[in-house]
């Protein structure tokens, strides 16, 4: 049987007959480390998160510039694929690298996927570890609580999906001020109600995987949406949900919440506005690091002498290939 297409669905797809030809923007990114060496150190290990080419993004490498050598690896949970420098620190005075890729994004947009949910559906080979709980994103008691009062009333998998993004733009402030923010703990979202784009996408994702819908993070850089060049202040995380028969479904709650008049559209949409990095929390690195799983994957992580290192300058920057007249 179709599930019931209500109003919200039959705007999500009218606003997908504006986006039948997906959108595409090409640019080049620049990501750079630095690291100065402490005195007295005996050696020097980085990791540097690496984009790879996928279904909505095409990404070439142009060159790396590195004052050590360095050697790509990919890690073993989710295949994300991470460059890697492992250097002897005797005279060393700082340890500098500069990846730099051609992209090509392409707009992610679904609309039909209301129509072919099926509650007796095929799961893809997979899709059932995004169920799991990360070290942050618990699934207890009371968060399956909190989750079931939201969905309180839906039946289908949209329709939970949908309220929980409901739920998450409508009682979440994109704040960024203060402590706690940014880390994506499911506990500090619930009682705070406010951060960045990690806060949003850890309450979506968790309500979601505690009513049983696969929920998947994912993380990378904004680009501006004006065309042009220049630096990328920081990063930004979105997600996906698995609806059975149909597959995954990208959603962006935060920029949800900061572009009311988007609203639907980034419930089924990722705009061509961004590169995706890595995936998943709790990162053990390729080759292992000695300290914890990281949170997530998007800035350098440094090791001196088998311990953490956080003090490595970052800048990130772009400049678009195309200039295209919106």
């Amino acid at each position: 049987m179709r599930p019931l297409v209500t109003a919200w669905m039959f705007a999500t797809l009218a606003v997908a007959s504006l986006h039948a030809q997906p959108r595409e923007r090409s640019f080049e990114l620049s990501y750079v480390a630095a690291l100065d060496v402490p005195e007295g150190a005996a050696k020097v290990q980085m990791w540097l998160p690496y984009p790879k080419s996928g279904d909505y993004q095409d990404v070439r490498l142009i060159s790396i510039q590195s004052s050590v050598p360095t050697k790509l690896y990919q890690e073993y949970a989710y295949r994300n694929s991470m460059l890697f420098l492992s250097t002897p620190a005797a005279d060393l005075e700082q340890v500098r690298v500069e990846m730099s890729f051609r992209v090509t994004r392409q707009e992610h947009h679904e609309s039909d996927f209301v129509a072919f949910e099926d509650p007796e559906g095929w799961l893809e080979s997979g899709a059932s570890r995004w169920l799991r709980p990360d070290r942050l994103v618990p699934i207890d008691d009371f968060i399956r609580e909190q989750a079931e009062e939201v969905i309180e009333g839906k039946t289908t998998v949209v329709e939970k999906a949908k309220a929980i993004f409901d739920y998450t733009v409508d009682n979440l402030a994109f704040d960024q001020s203060g402590t706690g923010w940014g880390q994506g703990d499911l506990y500090y979202a619930c009682d705070a109600k406010r951060g960045d784009c990690t806060d949003f996408h850890t309450v979506f994702i968790g309500f979601a995987r505690a009513v049983g819908i696969p929920a998947k993070f994912q993380i990378g850089f904004p680009i501006p949406v004006e065309r042009g060049e220049g630096q990328i202040e920081g990063y930004h995380c979105w997600a996906e949900f698995y609806v059975p028969g149909f597959g995954w479904v990208p959603v962006d709650s935060s920029e949800a919440n900061l572009h009311p008049d988007q609203r639907d559209y980034f419930f089924g949409a990722h705009d061509e506005n961004r590169v995706e990095f890595t995936i998943g929390r709790d990162i053990k690195l390729n080759p292992l690091q000695a300290g914890e799983p990281l949170n997530y994957f998007i800035y350098p992580y440094a090791e001196i002498d088998g311990k953490p290192f956080s003090d490595i300058q970052r800048e990130f920057f772009y400049k678009d290939l195309d200039l295209v007249a919106e």
